[in-house]
């Protein structure tokens, strides 16, 4: 085996190589490796089955727990797979659900767990079989955090070459990692529900992490969209991004509907509050509308929707990781949001709080309050 340049890569073949590193005037005798066939590492890569990583871990399920800073062994590529050297990661709501519930949710990961869905971040190693992507690449994605996959709270993470992008160029890594989960949610349900130019739509919870992309990938499919919030901050928010907005706590259903579609209701729906909110949607919904919503965790009367001949559409955007299926269209998503942001025609909304990998329990917390305005991103 030859000796790398300082700094360089290596390519491997996938015969047998006996690896002595020498780091400063130390050297590590690593024994018999046999990489990936045509495999390329870094020289400093070498060491990663013997490196440490800083993560931080939750050893206890429960609406106050905590996380805790750990050493983990650093992930080594697998086939299919990149190592990520995370830059950020962000908070939805799905993660305060795994650590508020735990095993009361299927989903949730076994004990002691590195949470984490959402991430930004720069390609470390490729594994076998990977060509799209190349060390040094920066991606963002959505691709552990839940059941047996490790997730984003620490310094290196194994993801799935299918269920990434590249990152888009025209905006930081912070902005990137608060967009997988929720980008990925509302582009699904808007082409479920069959966004069209020149429908009338509404956004439930045009403000919230969900709802203000929703509104600005609507806007960019030529709809003329409206979003429901209060207060002056939502508002604000939901005006911002070129949408009507509707005072939920202050107009009722049906003035709405007869002010802004005449009392026809609307083509479109998506409701990203969901739960006993559905109702709503159903009742400003037009006759033979669609409706997409994130939340359907209820027992509903479906009457209303029987009576009006609506379509509903069930979005739960995390099948793919837990299934392993159709996983490739999460990266075809992904790829096509950057293009829009890169376009000028979408952008996260960040809350003002900063946090870094040693507050994640006041990350959680901060989106648990029901204060934040925007994702909540922690710094890596």
């Amino acid at each position: 085996m030859r000796s790398p340049k300082a700094g360089g890569p290596l390519r491997l073949s996938g015969t047998p190589h006996h690896i002595i590193c020498k780091i400063g005037k130390l050297n590590l005798d690593l024994g018999q490796f046999t990489p990936f066939h045509n495999s390329i590492f870094p020289a400093h890569h070498l060491v990663f089955r013997m490196c440490k990583m800083k993560a931080m871990t939750i050893t206890a399920y429960g609406e106050n727990a905590k996380f805790e800073a750990a050493d983990l062994p650093t992930p080594v590529p697998t086939s299919g797979h990149v190592v990520v050297r995370i830059a950020a990661s962000s908070v939805n709501t799905v993660d305060t659900m795994i650590r508020a519930l735990g095993s009361d949710l299927p989903l949730s990961p076994a004990l002691p767990a590195v949470l984490g869905m959402d991430f930004a971040g720069v390609i470390e190693v490729v594994g076998e079989g990977v060509n799209e992507f190349a060390v040094g690449d920066e991606v963002y994605g959505c691709a552990g955090g839940l059941a047996d996959l490790q997730g984003a709270l620490a310094e290196f993470m194994l993801a799935d070459a299918r269920l990434i992008a590249h990152k888009p160029k025209s905006i930081s890594m912070r902005e990137a990692a608060a967009m997988p989960l929720v980008g990925i949610t509302a582009y699904e349900g808007l082409e479920r529900a069959g966004i069209a130019a020149s429908q009338k739509v509404l956004v439930q919870g045009g403000a919230g992490g969900v709802g203000h992309l929703a509104v600005q990938l609507a806007k960019h499919f030529g709809a003329d969209v409206y979003a429901t919030g209060t207060g002056g901050t939502q508002m604000d928010v939901i005006k911002g991004y070129g949408a009507t907005p509707i005072d939920f706590a202050a107009e009722k259903i049906t003035d709405y509907v007869a002010k802004y579609t005449d009392g026809a209701g609307f083509d479109l729906v998506f409701d990203t509050v969901g739960g006993a909110n559905m109702t709503n949607s159903f009742e400003a919904a037009a006759l033979n509308a669609n409706i997409a919503s994130t939340v359907g965790l209820l027992e509903i009367d479906l009457s209303p929707a029987h009576f009006k001949g609506l379509s509903l559409h069930i979005v739960f955007m995390l099948l793919p990781m837990l299934s392993n299926q159709g996983r490739e269209e999460h990266g075809a998503i992904l790829a096509e949001l950057a293009k829009i942001v890169d376009a000028g025609a979408l952008k996260p909304l960040l809350d003002s709080e900063v946090f870094g990998l040693d507050n994640v329990s006041g990350a959680y917390d901060r989106l648990t309050s029901g204060k934040a305005i925007g994702k909540v991103v922690i710094d890596v």
